[in-house]
This record gives C-alpha cells, structure tokens and sequence, in this order.
C-alpha cells in the first residue's frame, strides 16, 4: 500500500531549505571549531601542561584519552538531547548545544595546569570535556533533522551534507588557528598561548546563537506535533519500531574512527621522536585535507541524490580502510610529499563519501517522530568508540608508539562494521520525506498517523 501524500500545510516555505542548510553549516562548523582545537591541544600540548612531563609516553597516553573521554558522554547526552528535542523541536537544542559548547571550551582556556594546582588539573580538564561531548551528542543529530525536514524532494542528501560540511569547515578554522600558535617559542606556547583559541570560543558562542535563533521549526515536526502531539517517551518508541536501525547507525557510525586516527593519533606520531616531522607542516596536512573536503562532501552528496546513498557510503567506508593504510605508511616514511598527497587523498577526498552520505543515510532511516533520538543516540554511541579508537591505537602502536601498520589494521577493521550496516540497509533516496521510516505494515494498520 502506498504511503499517502505529504500533508497539507507541511511544505517548507520558499527559502527555507537553503536559510535551514546556511544555518546548519555555520552552527556546525562554530560549534566543532571548539570541539576539534581540544583534539590539536591533546596531542601537542596538553600532555606537557596538564600531565607528568617525566614520563611523556604515558602523558601522551592520558592526554589522548582525555579526547575520548567527551565521546563517552555523548550517548548520556544523546539520550538526554534527543528525547527533549523530538519533544520540543529541533532548534531548541540546537541553540542549547551552541551555548553549551562555547561555554566549556572558554572554561578550558581558563583552567590551571599542573604545576598550579597538580592533579586537580586534569580532573578540571576533563569535567569541561565531558560537558564538550553533551554539547556534541546533540548538535549534530539536531542540525541533520532541521536541514532533512526542510529539504526538497530529491534533494536530501545535498541539504544534509551541509551539517557536515560544517563539521569539516570547524576542523580546518581549528587546524589553522593552532598553526601560529604552535609556532609560538615554547615558554609563549605552554605557559599562555595555548589558551588562546579557547578563549575565542566566547565569540563563536555569540554568532551562532544569533544564527540558529532566527530559524523557524521544520514543517514536518510542527505538522505532526499539530496532528498527532509529540511522541510522550521517544526512546521506546524509537527501541520497539526501530531497534534495527539503531543497530545500523551504531555500526556505521564506527567510520568516524577514520577520522580521529587521522587528526589526532597521526598527529601525535607524525610528531614524535619516532618520526620527527614538524607540528606546523603536520597540521597544514589537516588543513588541506580539510579544505578539499568542504568541495567534495557537497559533490559525493549530491552524486548519492542521483544513485543512492548505499553505494556512495560503501566508497567511503571501503576505501578509507585502504587510504588510512597509504597515509600512515606515508608519514612513516618522514617524507612530506607523499605525506601531504596521501592524507588529502585519505581524509579530503575518500573519508568524504561517507562523511558526506551519512547524514541524510541515517536520518532517513527514522520517522519524523523519533528522527532526533534514532540519530543522536546511534550516532553518538558508535562515534564512543571511535572516540577511544585514538587510546587503542597509543597502546596499540607499542612502547615506542612506532607501529604504524597494526594501526592502520586496527582503522581497518573498524571499517567493516559500516560496511556491513550499509548493505543491510534500506535504499531510501527516492522515498517521500513523509514516508520515510515508515514500514508497509503501518501503513496500513495506523493509516490515521501518517494522513491529514
């Protein structure tokens, strides 16, 4: 049986879609600005600042793993965000998650090292971390659900990749604000200047509020909120209609590991003594790769409007795992060339298809009811563990932190687990907006929540 029409009074208005995208990929990119210069701090300055400079390898470690401590909150924040913002609507969380970003990352700037006030200092540390990886649990499902229901018809995959084009817009605005101040002299560096680019987070806090404020509430979670009400507890609907792609989306969103090895664990052994290259050449690496995947997340994004969003994604997720070998042998080699070629290839080009895919992959899979929740809380429990994927990959890379090739078969098979959500999922580009998540089973027996 098909599924009935988009109900009447439920189509964005005109501008709205492109007003929804714009505001999407500015909240994002302001918002992990703040959440990437924790990641260039946590591999080249904090383990001096906030840990036991006497043993440098397991301050390396610590400092890491205070990275991954924010993506252990965010299923906390996932369950908490997505809950009020499948009740409230998405731009209500979406201004809370800004402000709360901003706020943390300010208090980082301010805190005391080590030698001020000993191990008080990281436990400083990582509570504003924590209250980083709230922020992030819901800022991204948020964005993805506003820009989604506002998008036009064939045009989902190109309107949701803005959230992270953003993302990747905020990591190179990180990337490039770290790169003078690493060049700082070293007393500049550890005693002050790290703190700069947190600080600067008071005023990524002002312009995004003033952005997102101005947006209206989707047309499609104000029609059912008017017609059915809000959904009283999100998360069992959500468990008993849709545990299945809940499973997905905690697989696929393992990808991201791909990300953090790159930006962080590469960064501290690119850096080591173990290669020797330099912090500045190593973070205009990111930068680059950075830059070329603002034009190519839009590009494979759009490409999924055309043929689907499983063959994209499955570009990405497959070629990664052999793009992340290539990079890490590269820097192996202390060679700059292959190095910068290599890693823009990786992250830039390749890691794209699937960062690009995944958010209108993953939103599409959910009714408008529960779309929030189903991202947020699959979304940031995956995106847990490849949080912690840069502290395996320390231990992992032995002793010496040298051993380049077990991480990147560790990246690898950390790959598998999207590619096997994605060929077990549904093709949904083509399916009504309306229609999405919704199975011909109840379709026909509750007719009622999905007509005017």
């Amino acid at each position: 049986m098909s599924v009935p029409a988009t109900p009447r009074g439920a189509a964005a208005p005109p501008g709205q879609p492109r007003k929804a995208a714009t505001a999407a990929w500015i909240g994002s990119a302001l918002e992990y600005y703040d959440f990437f210069i924790y990641g260039s701090a946590a591999a080249l300055i904090f383990p001096e600042v906030f840990f036991d400079e006497s043993d440098p390898a397991t301050a390396t470690l610590l400092s890491l793993a205070t990275f991954g401590v924010a993506y252990a909150a965010r299923p906390v924040g996932a369950l908490v965000l997505g809950h009020f913002g499948d009740k409230l609507g998405r731009k209500k969380i979406m201004v809370f998650t800004l402000m709360l970003m901003g706020l943390s990352t300010f208090l980082i700037g301010c805190l005391p090292t080590r030698d001020q006030v000993g191990t008080l200092a990281p436990v400083l540390l990582v509570l504003c971390r924590v209250l980083q990886g709230i922020s992030a649990a819901g800022e991204q499902a948020s964005a993805n659900s506003m820009t989604l229901e506002h998008a036009p018809p064939g045009r989902r995959g190109f309107f949701t990749s803005f959230t992270l084009s953003g993302t990747q817009g905020g990591q190179l605005l990180a990337t490039l604000v770290f790169i003078p101040v690493a060049a700082m002299p070293e007393d500049q560096l550890l005693s002050w200047g790290w703190r700069v680019p947190f600080w600067m987070s008071v005023a990524v806090a002002v312009v995004g509020y003033v952005i997102r404020r101005k947006l209206d509430e989707t047309p499609a979670f104000a029609q059912q909120a008017a017609e059915e009400g809000v959904v009283k507890m999100p998360l069992v609907v959500l468990l008993r209609e849709h545990w299945a792609d809940v499973l997905r989306v905690i697989a696929g969103a393992l990808i991201a590991s791909v990300s953090t090895i790159f930006t962080v664990w590469a960064l501290a052994y690119a850096t080591s003594d173990a290669v020797g290259m330099s912090r500045t050449a190593m973070l205009w690496v990111g930068a680059l790769a950075n830059l070329v995947a603002l034009a190519a997340i839009p590009l494979w994004a759009t490409l999924s409007d055309r043929i689907g969003r499983r063959p994209v994604y499955l570009i990405g997720a497959a070629g990664s795992a052999v793009t992340m070998f290539l990079y890490l042998w590269a820097v192996s080699t202390g060679s700059y060339p292959l190095t910068f070629l290599l890693g823009i290839l990786c992250f830039g080009v390749v890691y794209s298809a699937a960062n690009g895919v995944w958010p209108a992959f993953y939103g599409e899979m959910f009714t408008t009811r529960v779309r929030l929740s189903g991202v947020a809380i699959g979304t940031q429990i995956g995106f847990a563990a490849a949080g912690f994927a840069v502290t395996f990959a320390a231990q992992i890379a032995g002793p010496g932190g040298d051993d380049w090739s077990a991480v990147a078969l560790f990246t690898a098979a950390l790959c598998v687990p999207p590619v096997i959500a994605a060929l077990s999922a549904r093709e949904t580009h083509r399916v009504p907006t309306e229609a999405l998540g919704v199975r011909p089973a109840r379709a026909t027996t509750e007719p009622e929540k999905v007509t005017a």
